[in-house]
């Protein structure tokens, strides 16, 4: 039975003479090959990194995939492709080459409601600690996040949050207008 996933797509800083423009797309004309067929792509956007100052600007982008992989396969396929891209995960949220994140997968909570309301509700400061050391689903954050709410938006707007009731549409409806203004297509 062949699931649907949502992923977020980011690079900041060039590898092997690539910018992060040209990796992400490379990435996007390959992705098919290990997870399955890719049923939707975004658009392309330019974003400030995350925290502010914390790096170049990042281009952004998201895409959908239809895959027989459960979720912690689609997870370890994206982390090879970080890797073959040269990333080397040294400090939370620090410039990087290629950054995948698996936003969801189809409507489940991973590992449990409880863990996903953990990650959710931690403070800022604590998030900058801290990470999970397994997958949580869908991703905690993704609610606060434009850079990933815009992209999601241009290939799944009526996806909804299997936690808050929102589709994303309403989600990014709901963020400030400064902040989606900071996202804006390439």
């Amino acid at each position: 039975m062949r699931s649907i996933a949502l992923v977020a797509v980011g690079s900041n800083i060039p590898f092997e003479h690539k910018e992060p423009l040209e990796m992400i797309r490379m990435f996007l004309s390959e992705a098919a090959k290990a997870l399955g067929v890719i049923r939707a792509k975004s658009s392309l956007y330019r974003t400030p990194a995350f925290p502010a100052g914390s790096g170049p600007d990042f281009v952004n982008a998201a895409f959908s995939v239809e895959t027989d992989l459960n979720p912690r396969e689609v997870l370890a396929c994206l982390h090879d492709a970080e890797k073959r891209f040269g990333r080397v995960r040294q400090q939370r949220w620090a410039a990087r080459t290629l950054d995948l994140d698996l936003i969801a997968y189809e409507n489940q909570i991973l590992p449990d409601l409880s863990t996903y309301s953990y990650w959710a509700e931690l403070p800022l400061e604590e998030q900058q600690k801290k990470a999970p050391e397994e997958l949580v689903l869908p991703h905690p954050r993704l609610h606060e996040r434009a850079f990933v709410l815009v992209p999601l938006n241009d290939i799944a707007p009526d996806w909804v949050h299997p936690v808050t009731g929102k589709s994303v549409s309403q989600m990014l409806k709901s963020l400030p207008k400064s902040a989606k203004a900071e996202v804006c297509r390439l």
